[in-house]
């Protein structure tokens, strides 16, 4: 079974991570303020990225890696940006 990890970008600016196995409505709660308590008060809220992977424990553990993430890593991500994402982690690890 597919699943998916999305993020969506709230009005306030904020990001939210999630995943599902059924994406059109997931994201269709979000919209109408049944998603989430998050997203539910920064209405409204935009599908920026989205990625379908094998199975829900695969999108979960996705969602958990990007929920650690910084927000630059995290916009990254979303444009789609690699190399930035790459080097965005490589100055993570050798700040410690």
């Amino acid at each position: 079974m597919s699943a998916w990890v999305y993020i969506l970008k709230c009005a306030d600016g904020s990001y939210y991570t999630g995943s599902t196995t059924n994406l059109e409505w997931r994201i269709s709660q979000h919209m109408t303020g049944k998603g989430s308590k998050y997203t539910s008060s920064r209405l409204p809220v935009t599908l920026v990225y989205a990625f379908e992977s094998n199975s829900i424990v695969e999108s979960k553990n996705h969602e958990h890696q990007i929920k650690g993430w910084s927000r630059a890593k995290k916009e990254a991500l979303i444009r789609g940006d690699y190399q930035d994402l790459v080097e965005l982690s490589k100055s993570k690890s050798t700040s410690h």
